[in-house]
């Protein structure tokens, strides 16, 4: 399509007759180009300037501009480095002129416009760094460098940083780089020489595209964004700069690096120096506290230029005034600061595409992107106008009637009209804005008293004494949500015990900045505290101990339906692998973790999900969990040791987790089941036989999953079920784990081998397990010798633990235990290999071992004590007292068993496991196993 065709506005001019003296100069111009051009040049005396002295190339340019750039372009690369200067200025000359009637008649789009600018500066610094390294290498002052080796600027690379590292760049921007050099290029006696060197070149080359001569400028170029620039050279190492942002590097340098990108030299150096500062930018924890900072910085501007106060047009900063620019791009760059480093979608440099990626994700609702996006256009094109009049750097509005005057005619608008619009559009970010930086502060009266009816006023005043409010700016933070936690607590059903559940969670904090920025910004997370404190105090008393986990609630998929296994697994998968240091993985691996048990109990106790969904859920995480985490264990001791011998290690899930069905609480039963297919030793640095191989590996899997760490642990395991007990190696042989199972296994193992199955490792050496498990489970039994045993079991379980009382649902005649163990007895009975307890007893029907109405009761019974045990592992970490667990736990008790009261739901569990019990008690005894248990 040609220029013209393209044009969606058209500007008026300000002054007609130097619109006229334009198109004079322009006699070959097209004639349905003339008016846009008449507009132009009567608004922007600078535009018309560049008319006359390129009217011919722009007269042609306009029949392709994009083809114009590609072939201005071409022509620069291969300009000779002493004509660079001068062709450099030319070129930027037709390039803004072109862009600025692109941008005029709305040919271009904003990204267009900003991006040709910045392609532009791109190669300018490039072809400039190209020069001066070569000149360099031609004096022979870069030690060990070629010719060749000016393309890529001899391991030095130009960071571009701010708008031109957004590709952002306005009509009038100065460009901001940092330079810096690879040193792992030089031997350490050329380092100061090749310093000196790159230090030269960097400041030929900003003089090169900034000095002012007769043919113009290109850039003006800013050098100072880099570390310390008042006692820093120009060009540093970048070993010196990474320890400068590890030990030094602020809030507002951290953002200044989501946008930075490599532009000029060598960027494979570059873009690895950018690797490496990815902890420095992207911090692993939700970051709020990077919300006061960005604020703070925000105040320092306005104070310095003098910007705050109420708005006034006239004059008015479309960048860095009430309103302006500089508000909208440091609300989408401190939400990216505070979740970048969890979610690698939202590290993108462009604002617009920051607003979009922040609404995905659901950090920013789609109706404020859009907004957002929409004044970010308008203020940008404003701009735009405002600098194309004079080439001016500058983003303020004019002062006098008469210049409002000529920029409403720029925009083709009416002055009133346009004024209207400008008011509305600032005074609408910055209610969009400030609320995200600056939330109006509460009366910090609200805490005296007679404002807090019906509370303890002895708990809240040794709030103050908690570490948790050690900083003034805690305090201040605290003092602005403090309105809606105490309005939350009051409408708890019962205040007391939600406020004593909430002071145990505020005194365990051991800092609280970070998270009451956290509450600030997201007020739901407040109600959320809340309720869980009023329902459960102690998941309140572990989240004052993780409170990180709060960061998943607002990640905006907290409420989502399951993702399931597979998603789990895979996403952590990946994490890990985008982490280098195993240290590192282990930490993240528990915070991941920790955070969708922290969800899946949420879920649970807000009813949206019931106690069977919630135990596949915490299942189906372990499970992900182990699977993604022993390929990194196995890889981190074959550092060491070599690869796998053999065809490697399965891992067993036993018990509950075999089961597919765990509580809030529960540890691991584990085994691991290697096959070392002949292979007699490992080869690694320092082999090992292969037995002792598996088992040391199997050691390592166990201390990455329990250690202790600076997340915590991330599950307890129990590996007392592997062969021969404790008294066993920790990893058996396929070979032995068959022969065992087959010949010497007790009928507990057996029962135990009825629930095993796979959670990790080798899916062929699994297979095979899994074959030996149905191979042994299919093995002829006498049906007495194995209730026999089954009863001699219930007495020993009773002996060695009774109830711990009414409400235990686990331990007890008739209860969880004992109606597994019937479970797993009738799939050794039955033959079949069946895993869980419905269909254990389901063989036991088929196996006439039990009557149908008799499974009926088992079902009712483990049922109801399931759900009991599911409440219970979730509020609390002692034997369930319903008068502990506060009014919001014994709702959500009763919700989740359909009972109106506490004293119906104690009577019919009891009723039911009495009902069980005596049909466990019956079929012991049908077949001559009576054990002292049934007493």
């Amino acid at each position: 399509m040609s220029f013209a065709s393209r044009i969606t506005r058209q500007p008026v001019a300000f002054d007609p007759e130097l619109g006229a003296e334009a198109l004079a100069g322009l006699p070959e111009l097209a004639p349905d180009l003339r008016a846009l051009v008449h507009a132009v040049a009567g608004c922007s005396p600078y535009l018309k300037s560049l008319m006359a002295k390129e009217g011919e190339w722009i007269t042609a340019a306009m029949e392709d501009p994009e083809g114009a750039v590609a072939a201005e372009h071409a022509a620069l690369r291969e300009t000779a480095p002493d004509q660079l200067p001068v062709a450099l200025r030319q070129g930027k000359r037709r390039i803004a002129l072109l862009a600025g009637l692109a941008d005029c008649g709305g040919v271009w789009s904003l990204e267009q416009v900003t991006g040709a600018l910045t392609d532009y500066a791109d190669l300018s610094v490039h072809l400039a760094l190209r020069a001066t390294i070569g000149q360099e290498i031609k004096r022979k002052k870069l030690p060990g460098a070629q010719s060749e080796d000016a393309e890529h600027a001899g391991g030095m690379v130009a960071l571009a940083m701010g708008k031109m590292g957004a590709g952002e760049l306005n009509y009038s921007s100065d460009i901001d780089l940092i330079c810096l050099f690879d040193e792992s290029r030089f031997d350490r006696d050329d380092y100061q020489d090749a310093r000196a060197s790159f230090v030269r070149a960097t400041r030929r080359m900003a003089a090169m595209l900034s000095d002012l001569t007769g043919d113009g400028y290109v850039f003006r170029t800013d050098l100072r964004l880099r570390p310390d620039p008042a006692v820093t050279p120009v060009c540093m190492a970048m070993a010196a700069a990474e320890t400068y942002y590890e030990s030094l590097g602020r809030t507002w340098e951290r953002a200044a690096y989501i946008k930075a990108r490599p532009a000029a030299g060598d960027l494979e150096a570059g873009n690895g120096f950018l690797q490496t500062l990815r902890p420095f930018v992207w911090r692993k924890h939700l970051d709020f506290a990077a919300i006061q900072d960005a604020h703070d910085m925000r105040l320092r501007i306005r104070e310095h230029k003098g910007l705050g106060g109420a708005l006034e047009l006239a004059g008015h900063n479309m960048k860095l005034g009430r309103g302006g620019i500089r508000e909208i791009e440091f609300f989408t760059q401190t939400r990216q600061l505070i979740a970048g480093g969890r979610d690698p979608d939202l590290r993108v440099r462009g604002t617009v595409a920051g607003l979009q990626v922040l609404a995905e994700k659901n950090w920013i609702t789609g109706e404020v992107a859009e907004k957002l996006t929409d004044h970010y256009r308008f203020h940008r094109t404003v701009e735009h106008r405002v600098q194309m009049v004079n080439d001016a750097q500058t983003h303020a509005l004019p002062k006098s009637p008469e210049n409002m005057a000529r920029l409403a005619c720029f925009l083709g608008r009416d002055q009133t009209e346009l004024e209207n619009e400008l008011r509305r559009r600032l005074e609408e970010v910055h209610e969009l804005t400030e609320e995200f930086f600056a939330p109006d502060a509460a009366d910090p009266s609200a805490l005296s008293e007679g404002q807090t009816p019906g509370f303890d006023p002895s708990i809240i005043q040794r709030w103050q004494s908690y570490p948790a409010f050690r900083s003034a700016r805690a305090v201040e933070i605290f003092e602005r949500i403090k309105p809606r936690l105490f309005d939350q607590l009051k409408r708890a059903a019962k205040p007391d015990e939600a406020l004593a559940a909430l002071d145990g969670f505020l005194a365990g904090l051991p800092a609280g900045v970070q998270l009451l920025s956290l509450f600030e910004a997201n007020p739901q997370i407040i109600d959320l505290l809340v309720d869980i404190s009023g329902s459960s105090p102690w998941l309140a008393s572990y989240l004052s101990r993780n409170s990180g986990v709060f960061d998943a609630v607002i990640g905006g998929s907290f409420f989502a339906e399951w993702p399931g296994r597979a998603h789990l697994q895979s996403d952590l998968s990946a994490r890990l692998a985008a982490d280098t240091d195993y240290e590192h993985k282990l930490d993240l691996a528990r915070r991941w973790t920790k955070e969708w048990r922290f969800r899946i109990g949420v879920h649970h106790l807000r009813g949206l999900v019931n106690a069977d969904e919630a135990a596949v859920h915490y299942a189906e995480l372990a499970e992900a969990t182990l699977a993604a985490l022993w390929p990194e264990v196995a890889a981190q001791f074959a550092l060491k040791h070599g690869p796998q011998p053999g065809r490697g290690a399965a891992v067993l899930g036993m018990g509950s987790l075999g089961a597919g069905r765990l509580n809030a609480t529960s540890d691991l039963d584990l085994i691991v089941v290697y096959d070392a297919d002949g292979v007699e030793f490992s080869e690694g640095r320092k082999p090992l036989a292969a037995r002792t191989y598996y088992a040391k590996l199997t050691q390592a899997m166990v201390t990455a999953v329990t250690a202790q760490m600076p997340q915590g642990r991330l599950y307890e395991i129990d590996m007392r079920l592997r062969p021969s007990g404790t008294q066993g190696p920790v990893a058996t042989s396929l070979a032995s784990f068959r022969d065992y199972q087959t010949h010497e296994a007790w009928t507990w193992e057996h029962l135990a081998l009825s629930r095993a199955r796979a959670v990790a490792g080798a899916k062929d050496v699994a297979d095979d397990v899994e074959g030996v498990r149905r191979d042994v489970l299919a093995l002829p039994r006498e049906t007495g010798k194995i209730l026999t045993d089954v009863a001699e079991m219930r007495d020993r379980i009773a002996a060695a633990k009774g109830p711990a009382g009414p409400w235990d649902a686990k331990v007890g005649r008739g209860r969880l235990q004992d109606v597994e163990l019937l479970a797993q007895a009738a799939v050794l009975v039955s033959g079949s290999a069946v895993r869980s307890v419905a269909q254990g007893l389901e063989a036991a029907v088929a196996a006439s071992l039990i009557a149908s109405e008799e499974r009926e009761r088992l079902i009712m019974a483990y049922d109801l004590c399931w759900k009991v045990q599911m409440v219970s592992k979730l509020l609390t970490d002692k034997p369930l007292e319903p008068e502990v667990i506060g009014e919001g736990g014994r709702a959500l008790l009763l919700h989740e068993t359909s009972e109106p009261a506490l004293d119906a739901l104690l009577a019919r569990l009891g009723e039911a496991t009495q009902a069980a019990a005596e049909v466990i008690d019956a079929v012991l005894a049908r077949n001559g196993a009576t054990g002292e248990a049934q007493a």
